[in-house]
């Protein structure tokens, strides 16, 4: 796309020098002339009283693509070693909601798995399972991958796709986008349809987490999402429910390259946050890092794990391993226990689809008071020696 002025109808009036904020547009005999600093915000276009300011299209440009074909709710359900990645079962929560809102139908995409996982895939919700079993998807390799979603989203058209925003997802998902030509929203954590226009408002964190922007892609299909681990709900589980599953062929899918070996990083870190059902976690508010030696009493006597906010990993008060929010874990615990965290948006996008979250604040205007199912106002160094002294007394 490129925004020149029609020579012939440009008066040279100056209005458009005036209303542009990139000062791109200069005067040259009289004519104004659209320099290489515009930004391409069109607000010279609106103001032209001759109409003389115009966009046009170059070779490459992609060009606004006819939507009206595009139906149905895809989630890639990612699997490792056979099995099929929690995450998936997640995406397929979120999407039967989105599914139920636009009238359609909801797939999921299987590579690499045995039937008996497509079918699980069913009763988690999935209308149709589109699987392919080629031994070539038995360890993840970013070619094929790519090639087949591609050629499975050129051929049935869905109007959305999601997919975890996992290193798997994360690696070739970008691909997937790029060669059907449309856009792609990274680490979400919210969906919604907008009711006007039927679109996909995609809801993720920017600017380091201190806003939460809604993107659309309004004018391409599909609108492709990835989405955090642990951000979505489940959906309900349904043993006698039935669909479709699809078998694909890998045939025609070519690939240059070989994956020989995958190696498993093991770390010395025992802590697996995204698994616990209790999470005792504690941020600045502690004032010190001994303040964590009684979190871990806390989490001990609950049978939870620690965690912390990245203020507190900051400070070297606790690992990275133990930090949850937007540049640490998403997690989904069945209680969370916040002590002396105040709440930033960067700390919520990590923690607030908790199914109970119990904040200890001595701020009544703390933020993490609008996300917390029950709120205590005190000092955490008075509040959990008594929970602890009390959990005991009832485990007696």
């Amino acid at each position: 796309m490129h925004i020149v002025v029609n020579i012939e109808r440009c008066t040279g009036c100056g209005q458009c020098i005036d209303s542009c904020p990139f000062t791109a547009i200069v005067m040259q005999e009289g004519k104004a002339f659209i320099n290489e600093y515009c930004q391409f915000c069109k607000a010279c276009m609106n103001i032209c009283p001759e109409g003389a300011i115009i966009e046009i299209m170059e070779e490459g440009d992609i060009q606004k693509a006819d939507i009206s074909d595009y139906k149905g709710v895809w989630v890639f359900a990612e699997q490792r070693d056979g099995m099929v990645a929690p995450v998936a079962y997640e995406l397929l929560g979120a999407g039967r909601r989105l599914a139920d809102e636009l009238k359609a139908e909801l797939s999921a995409v299987l590579f690499g798995s045995n039937e008996d996982q497509a079918k699980e895939l069913i009763k988690w919700g999935a209308d149709k399972v589109y699987h392919c079993k080629d031994s070539i998807f038995e360890k993840f390799n970013d070619e094929p991958y790519s090639q087949l979603l591609t050629n499975l989203v050129k051929t049935h058209k869905p109007e959305i796709v999601l997919a975890g925003a996992t290193p798997i997802g994360r690696s070739f998902i970008p691909r997937v986008a790029a060669r059907v030509r449309t856009g792609l929203t990274a680490d979400c954590t919210a969906l919604e349809i907008d009711r006007d226009s039927g679109n996909l408002l995609q809801i993720r964190p920017a600017f380091g987490g201190n806003i939460m922007a809604t993107i659309l892609c309004p004018n391409h299909r599909p609108q492709i999402a990835t989405v955090r681990p642990r951000v979505m709900k489940r959906g309900e589980y349904n043993a006698d429910r039935k669909g479709e599953i699809i078998p694909v062929s890998a045939d025609n899918i070519a690939c240059r390259t070989k994956v020989l070996e995958t190696i498993k990083e093991v770390s010395e870190c025992m802590v697996n946050l995204q698994e616990a059902d209790v999470i005792v976690a504690g941020g600045r508010g502690l004032g010190k890092p001994d303040g964590f030696k009684m979190l871990e009493e806390l989490a001990e006597v609950l049978g939870g794990a620690v965690g912390a906010s990245r203020a507190a990993v900051d400070e070297g008060w606790i690992p990275y391993s133990h930090q949850v929010g937007q540049t640490g874990k998403t997690v989904c615990p069945k209680i969370y226990i916040a002590c002396g965290i105040s709440g930033a948006v960067q700390h919520l996008v990590g923690m607030q689809s908790s199914d109970i979250i119990i904040a200890i604040n001595k701020n009544p205007e703390a933020p993490i008071f609008n996300v917390a199912t029950y709120g205590i106002i005190g000092d955490v160094y008075e509040v959990v020696p008594l929970l602890i002294k009390k959990l005991k007394e009832v485990k007696q």
